[in-house]
């Protein structure tokens, strides 16, 4: 059998990347809306405002001035937020036993997590504004995310994707009544 000649040819200074497809259905509903909720208000004050269904909104734990949830899209496996009830995108305005609070809910948070999965440490902050990465901006939050040593590997440096070794319902039923 002759080989088939077939004509080459080379972009310069093109590279398009072949990309390896992860499923991960629970963003289906998210990328299908754009980004943007459809329905109307802050998402984090629906949840203030909603109690009876903690579970489906992965609420974990209420306290006086705030609350812990699983973030609805998650970095890592344990992915949650602090989150006042108080309506701000300031944090420097938010009064002080709020934020004493908030603290403490971090810190309980910390322990839940190292108690449930074992990190070699933790990432935790705030982006306070659209600027600074906030997704929900009008409504500051902590995030908090265990970490593992080795955890970023080829599949977010190089493959830009996340995998998560457990599903929300999971993960929510481990931490739910730790906090």
């Amino acid at each position: 059998m002759t080989p088939v000649s077939r004509p080459s040819f080379k972009l310069q200074s093109v590279e398009v990347p072949e990309l390896e497809r992860l499923w991960s259905p629970w963003r289906a509903k998210y990328i299908a809306s754009g980004g943007e909720s459809d329905r109307e208000g802050c998402v984090f004050c629906r949840m203030v405002n909603d109690p009876e269904h903690d579970e489906t909104n992965l609420v974990l734990h209420r306290a006086q001035h705030n609350f812990v949830v699983l973030n609805l899209y998650p970095y890592i496996s344990g992915h949650l937020m602090i989150v006042p009830y108080l309506h701000t995108s300031e944090f420097d305005s938010v009064p002080k036993e709020i934020t004493d609070e908030l603290m403490d809910l971090a810190k309980r948070s910390q322990t839940a997590l190292r108690e449930v999965y074992s990190p070699n440490g933790f990432n935790m902050g705030m982006n306070l504004g659209s600027a600074a990465g906030a997704g929900i901006a009008d409504h500051m939050h902590i995030h908090l995310l265990p970490r593992w040593s080795g955890d970023t590997n080829f599949m977010t440096t190089v493959g830009e994707t996340r995998v998560l070794p457990e599903d929300l319902s999971t993960t929510y039923s481990k931490l739910r009544g730790k906090i």
